[in-house]
């Protein structure tokens, strides 16, 4: 497997930012919080779903492969998350 920095070199984008998410480690994150059970249900909502697939800042805490660690291990994180969730429905 080719680290996301070696990529980067290899495609000569290394240290360019285009604004833009890195949609497949966001969704492979998503995956790996899907096999929880707290986080299932959340997904499954309709209320809470938008946010996963449409709002950059829930993407960009998603795309953090040690936050989603966090998240995943601990119930401090997974707290942070919901109210981070929770204030983004409110935007």
């Amino acid at each position: 497997m080719i680290s996301d920095g070696f990529r980067d070199l290899l495609s000569g984008t290394m240290g360019v930012n285009t604004g833009s998410l890195d949609t497949k480690k966001i969704n492979r994150n998503i995956g790996l919080l899907r096999t929880q059970d707290w986080l299932k249900e959340i997904y499954d909502n309709e209320r809470y779903h938008g946010l996963f697939t449409g709002n950059k800042r829930i993407g960009t805490y998603l795309r953090i492969q040690n936050r989603v660690n966090k998240i995943m291990d601990n119930k401090r994180g997974q707290k942070k998350f919901l109210l981070l969730s929770d204030k983004q429905l409110e935007t």
